[in-house]
Protein backbone atom coordinates (compact mmCIF):
# COMPACT_ATOMS: atom_id res chain seq x y z
CA UNK A 1 0.00 0.00 0.00
CA UNK A 2 1.07 3.21 -0.88
CA UNK A 3 1.37 6.31 1.15
CA UNK A 4 -0.06 9.41 0.34
CA UNK A 5 2.44 12.21 -0.64
CA UNK A 6 1.50 14.11 2.60
CA UNK A 7 1.81 11.36 4.46
CA UNK A 8 5.27 10.30 4.12
CA UNK A 9 7.80 10.69 6.18
CA UNK A 10 10.75 12.18 4.98
CA UNK A 11 14.27 11.78 6.95
CA UNK A 12 16.87 14.26 6.61
CA UNK A 13 20.56 14.41 7.79
CA UNK A 14 20.72 16.01 11.33
CA UNK A 15 23.22 18.53 10.16
CA UNK A 16 21.16 19.84 7.13
CA UNK A 17 17.61 20.80 9.57
CA UNK A 18 17.61 24.50 10.01
CA UNK A 19 17.60 25.90 13.35
CA UNK A 20 14.77 28.34 14.17
CA UNK A 21 16.03 31.18 16.17
CA UNK A 22 14.72 31.90 19.37
CA UNK A 23 11.15 34.08 19.48
CA UNK A 24 12.08 37.74 19.79
CA UNK A 25 9.68 39.18 21.95
CA UNK A 26 9.03 42.84 21.38
CA UNK A 27 9.97 44.98 24.83
CA UNK A 28 7.92 48.27 24.00
CA UNK A 29 10.89 51.16 24.19
CA UNK A 30 10.37 53.41 27.52
CA UNK A 31 11.30 57.07 27.03
CA UNK A 32 14.44 57.67 29.21
CA UNK A 33 14.00 59.35 32.57
CA UNK A 34 14.61 62.79 32.37
CA UNK A 35 18.10 64.23 34.14
CA UNK A 36 17.33 66.30 36.71
CA UNK A 37 19.74 69.06 36.43
CA UNK A 38 22.10 70.54 39.20
CA UNK A 39 22.08 73.40 40.73
CA UNK A 40 24.90 75.65 39.57
CA UNK A 41 27.83 77.12 41.45
CA UNK A 42 26.59 80.84 42.94
CA UNK A 43 27.78 82.96 40.12
CA UNK A 44 31.53 84.71 40.61
CA UNK A 45 31.80 88.45 41.09
CA UNK A 46 33.22 88.52 37.22
CA UNK A 47 30.26 86.89 36.16
CA UNK A 48 27.73 88.82 37.77
CA UNK A 49 30.13 92.28 36.31
CA UNK A 50 29.95 90.92 33.07
CA UNK A 51 26.26 92.22 31.87
CA UNK A 52 24.48 88.94 29.50
CA UNK A 53 25.06 90.27 26.54
CA UNK A 54 28.64 91.46 26.43
CA UNK A 55 29.07 87.69 28.07
CA UNK A 56 26.89 86.64 24.77
CA UNK A 57 29.28 88.21 22.68
CA UNK A 58 32.05 86.61 24.64
CA UNK A 59 30.64 83.09 23.86
CA UNK A 60 30.35 84.21 19.91
CA UNK A 61 33.97 84.89 19.83
CA UNK A 62 34.93 81.40 21.71
CA UNK A 63 35.97 83.23 25.43
CA UNK A 64 33.35 82.51 27.31
CA UNK A 65 30.86 79.41 27.91
CA UNK A 66 27.13 79.67 28.21
CA UNK A 67 25.36 76.87 29.63
CA UNK A 68 22.68 75.38 27.64
CA UNK A 69 19.56 77.07 28.25
CA UNK A 70 16.94 74.37 29.75
CA UNK A 71 13.28 73.75 28.62
CA UNK A 72 10.39 74.81 31.05
CA UNK A 73 9.77 71.32 33.05
CA UNK A 74 14.21 71.10 33.43
CA UNK A 75 14.01 74.63 34.50
CA UNK A 76 11.31 74.23 37.15
CA UNK A 77 13.38 70.86 37.92
CA UNK A 78 16.64 72.78 38.30
CA UNK A 79 14.85 75.89 40.31
CA UNK A 80 13.99 73.38 43.08
CA UNK A 81 17.41 72.29 43.00
CA UNK A 82 18.94 75.99 43.56
CA UNK A 83 16.23 76.12 46.32
CA UNK A 84 17.68 72.48 48.07
CA UNK A 85 21.02 73.58 47.50
CA UNK A 86 21.16 77.34 48.55
CA UNK A 87 17.86 77.33 50.50
CA UNK A 88 14.23 78.75 50.53
CA UNK A 89 12.79 81.83 51.79
CA UNK A 90 10.65 84.44 51.49
CA UNK A 91 9.61 88.06 51.28
CA UNK A 92 12.83 88.34 49.60
CA UNK A 93 14.31 87.40 46.17
CA UNK A 94 17.59 86.77 47.66
CA UNK A 95 18.33 87.25 51.19
CA UNK A 96 21.50 88.73 52.99
CA UNK A 97 22.40 84.99 53.94
CA UNK A 98 21.96 83.39 50.70
CA UNK A 99 18.37 81.79 50.58
CA UNK A 100 15.90 82.59 47.99
CA UNK A 101 12.39 82.15 47.07
CA UNK A 102 11.30 81.11 43.97
CA UNK A 103 11.33 84.16 42.33
CA UNK A 104 14.75 84.77 43.00
CA UNK A 105 16.09 81.04 41.79
CA UNK A 106 15.18 81.74 38.61
CA UNK A 107 16.13 84.79 38.51
CA UNK A 108 19.48 83.40 39.52
CA UNK A 109 19.19 80.78 36.62
CA UNK A 110 18.19 83.22 33.92
CA UNK A 111 21.13 85.91 34.62
CA UNK A 112 23.89 83.29 34.41
CA UNK A 113 21.81 81.98 31.28
CA UNK A 114 20.48 78.24 32.56
CA UNK A 115 17.19 79.66 31.11
CA UNK A 116 15.72 81.97 28.21
CA UNK A 117 13.40 84.75 29.18
CA UNK A 118 10.88 82.46 27.02
CA UNK A 119 11.69 79.26 28.67
CA UNK A 120 10.61 81.23 32.11
CA UNK A 121 7.71 82.84 31.22
CA UNK A 122 5.95 79.03 30.23
CA UNK A 123 7.54 77.48 33.68
CA UNK A 124 5.89 80.86 35.37
CA UNK A 125 2.58 79.70 33.47
CA UNK A 126 2.83 76.05 34.54
CA UNK A 127 3.24 76.98 38.42
CA UNK A 128 0.53 79.74 38.05
CA UNK A 129 -2.36 76.87 36.09
CA UNK A 130 -0.95 74.68 38.91
CA UNK A 131 -2.16 77.21 41.30
CA UNK A 132 -5.06 77.13 39.60
CA UNK A 133 -6.04 74.53 39.81
CA UNK A 134 -5.86 73.49 43.63
CA UNK A 135 -8.31 76.91 44.14
CA UNK A 136 -5.27 79.48 44.85
CA UNK A 137 -5.64 82.84 42.42
CA UNK A 138 -2.82 84.78 43.59
CA UNK A 139 0.73 85.36 41.75
CA UNK A 140 3.54 82.40 42.47
CA UNK A 141 5.43 85.14 44.31
CA UNK A 142 2.88 86.21 46.86
CA UNK A 143 1.89 82.64 47.57
CA UNK A 144 5.48 81.91 48.30
CA UNK A 145 5.68 84.51 50.62
CA UNK A 146 2.74 83.75 52.85
CA UNK A 147 3.97 83.39 56.56
CA UNK A 148 2.10 79.51 56.87
CA UNK A 149 4.11 78.56 54.05
CA UNK A 150 6.71 75.69 53.76
CA UNK A 151 9.20 74.12 52.00
CA UNK A 152 7.68 71.25 51.21
CA UNK A 153 4.87 73.11 49.98
CA UNK A 154 6.82 75.00 47.59
CA UNK A 155 8.85 71.89 46.58
CA UNK A 156 5.47 69.99 45.86
CA UNK A 157 3.97 73.16 43.52
CA UNK A 158 7.20 72.97 41.69
CA UNK A 159 6.94 69.23 41.15
CA UNK A 160 3.64 69.09 40.13
CA UNK A 161 4.70 72.45 37.54
CA UNK A 162 7.69 70.37 36.23
CA UNK A 163 5.11 67.09 35.87
CA UNK A 164 3.28 68.99 33.66
CA UNK A 165 5.31 70.78 31.74
CA UNK A 166 7.45 67.56 30.97
CA UNK A 167 3.54 65.62 29.89
CA UNK A 168 3.17 68.93 27.43
CA UNK A 169 6.46 68.19 25.94
CA UNK A 170 8.22 71.09 27.46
Amino acid sequence: MALHPLNEQRTVPAGATPVRPAPVRHVPASRPEPVVPVAPDYPSRLHLLIPPGVRNLLADWGLWQNPIPLIPSDHLAQTLAVLERHGWGRSLDFSPTGRMCIRGAQTLLEHTGHVTPAARTRAVDYMQQTLREHGVHEPFFTWNDHTDRTFPQVSHLITLSAHTARKNGE
